[in-house]
């Protein structure tokens, strides 16, 4: 996953995106102020460092190959061009081992390539990269098209700019069998309320319907999530065919936020039962973020945890409820593993790769995100 953030002076970076880059991806934090060019190494959790007016490249790293800590936060020195450093996002198969990352090799193979070659050699991998000299105090960007712009800053992948409410009330909801797939890497912002009354009808599926002032105050669940993700959400929904997404005014705790809420446009409310909630009897299997290691932990990376519903239900109350003995239950063990980048089924290559045709991208085991 990855992302590098490229800061110029008297810009800003919202500490929402800060907070959400380390969320996604928490195996450490490198900066290199472009006011100085001096380098330092964090952990991701220290990300209010980049809330600041100084000018910066910053790579937060999701670990994907190699173990988590100093030596495989970015940026690397190019081999032997010891003022020559490298950040990449993205994943190159074959580079790489248990112990080094894929991108550390890439800075040790490029240093003994003529420094006028480096945009070709760079070019044929689908990933983008930053190489800067700190003697010359410059900076370069690769394979620039694939980069995503906001409001002046350069982001090298756009999923850490949650800048969209969606308000969730059927199998979106956190802990649902559509959650899994959709909004479990984006920031949940809590349980809310429509403002005004809504009918929301279960028929099999449960689908609200825009007749504002009939039915209930509707429980949803609140997300931020990417645009990027509003448009997977849309083709999800059917929208603007089946289902219509639309702003509401959502109440959450004591203050109110407008939210884009999918409305059924094909059905009435006329003869229906309406309902305040819908819920889901699911499979209780909740995961646990592996920490940020030390930087003198050399062991392999331990990846999420799975705990039985028991645990589950203790550890998160809220996010349970009873329900009527004829509710289906959903069976997660089959479901293929997912892209941690677009949240696509993966193949497995017979070998220890997994290969997202969604997003020609390459996940090593440790990467992948699984729902059982």
């Amino acid at each position: 996953m990855c992302v590098i953030i490229i800061k110029q002076q008297g810009l800003k970076v919202s500490a929402e995106t800060l907070k959400t880059s380390a969320r996604i991806n928490p195996h450490g934090l490198g900066i290199i102020w472009l006011d100085t060019y001096e380098v330092e190494y964090h952990k991701s959790s220290e990300h209010h460092k980049l809330n600041t007016d100084r000018p910066y490249i910053a790579h937060f790293r999701y670990a994907t190959v190699g173990v988590i800590g100093r030596a495989n936060t970015h940026p690397f020195v190019c081999g032997k061009r010891e003022n020559e450093l490298l950040m990449m996002n993205g994943t190159i198969k074959g580079l790489g081992n248990t112990k080094m990352c894929d991108s550390k090799v890439l800075a040790n193979n490029i240093g003994d390539i003529p420094r006028h070659l480096w945009d070709k050699e760079l070019s044929q991998y689908d990933c983008r990269f930053i190489t800067a000299n700190i003697h010359s105090k410059s900076f370069q960007i690769y394979n620039k098209e694939a980069w995503h712009q906001r409001n002046g800053v350069w982001y090298s992948k756009d999923n850490v700019l949650e800048d969209n409410y969606i308000a969730v009330y059927g199998t979106l909801k956190r802990g649902y069998t559509n959650y899994w797939n959709y909004l479990s890497a984006s920031k949940f912002v809590g349980k809310g309320k429509t403002e005004d009354k809504y009918p929301l009808v279960v028929s099999g599926l449960p689908y609200l319907i825009e007749e504002q002032g009939v039915g209930h105050n509707v429980n949803v669940d609140v997300f931020r999530v990417t645009d990027a993700l509003v448009k997977r959400l849309d083709i999800l929904e059917g929208h603007p065919k089946w289902y219509r997404r639309k702003q509401i005014n959502i109440t959450l705790k004591s203050k109110v936020i407008v939210c884009w809420v999918y409305f059924n446009i094909k059905e009435t409310s006329q003869g229906k039962h309406h309902h305040s909630t819908f819920i889901q009897k699911t499979q209780a299997w909740i995961y646990k973020e592996p920490k940020f290691q030390s930087f003198d932990n050399y062991g392999t990376i331990s990846h999420r945890k799975k705990y039985n519903e028991p645990q589950a239900k203790k550890m998160f109350a809220d996010w349970f409820e009873d329900v009527s003995d004829d509710t289906p239950e959903f069976d997660v063990k089959n479901e293929l593993p997912m892209c941690v980048a677009c949240y696509n089924d993966l193949v497995f290559d017979g070998f220890n790769n997994y290969h997202c045709s969604s997003c020609n991208t390459w996940h090593s085991e440790a990467d992948v995100l699984r729902k059982f």
